[in-house]
């Protein structure tokens, strides 16, 4: 079978060196390539593919707000970002937005060329540290105990509104309304029996919630 594939990356010289790398690999069909996240898009309506390797830093649309949309309009598609950053709001940012896979730049060629395959076949690849990262992340973010009426939803929410968020930065980080942020951190005080946003921070804090925005 082979593989469809479409790149984007806003440095020409990375993209010409992907694009390369995959063309000269057995099953693997690179049909499109885009330097920013607008042009991804239109590639994605215009040219059917099974794989989109996507950077996260791109002018106009970013790697994350492209990745969402992707996954919106095109849920068979498998996104992969393929990035220099290793930080976790990078990696939670990209799979939260519907990324299935999370690769670093500095990663080998084959690394790269697996995970697309991989990710082809339906798995999801969280490359080296990261894989481990977001699995103790998992392991660590336990204060749901503390709130074990919420859902993950809210508790995404209310982890944000620990870090001082504003509603607009929750609903731009979650990919939700602002409208929709209000309602959740209504829903929040009063799950929680809080009387006030600040009450609702202290608590989410002194559950182990929050931190540098």
């Amino acid at each position: 079978m082979t593989v469809r594939v479409i790149i984007a990356d806003d440095h020409p010289v990375f993209l010409e060196g992907l694009r390369v790398l995959l063309a000269s690999t057995a099953g693997l069909d690179v049909v499109g390539a885009a330097e920013d996240g607008a042009a991804l898009l239109d590639l994605t309506e215009r040219i059917p593919c099974d794989v989109v390797v996507v950077d996260l830093d791109m002018p106009g649309v970013d790697g994350a707000a492209a990745t969402h949309q992707i996954a919106q309009r095109h849920p068979q598609v498998a996104v992969l970002v393929l990035t220099m950053h290793d930080d976790d709001e990078s990696v939670h940012r990209a799979l939260r937005a519907g990324a299935r896979g999370y690769v670093l730049k500095g990663a080998a060629q084959g690394a790269i060329v697996r995970a697309i395959e991989a990710l082809a076949e339906g798995a999801t690849v969280l490359h080296g540290t990261i894989g481990g990262k977001v699995l103790q992340a998992a392991t660590e973010r336990r204060p749901s105990a503390a709130f074990p009426t919420l859902s993950t939803r809210e508790m995404e929410v209310l982890e944000l509104v620990a870090r001082g968020l504003a509603n607009p930065a929750i609903a731009e980080r979650l990919f939700l309304t602002v409208k929709t942020v209000q309602n959740r951190v209504s829903d929040l005080l009063a799950k929680t029996g809080s009387s006030s946003r600040a009450e609702l921070v202290a608590r989410a804090r002194d559950a182990g919630l929050g931190g540098t925005p």
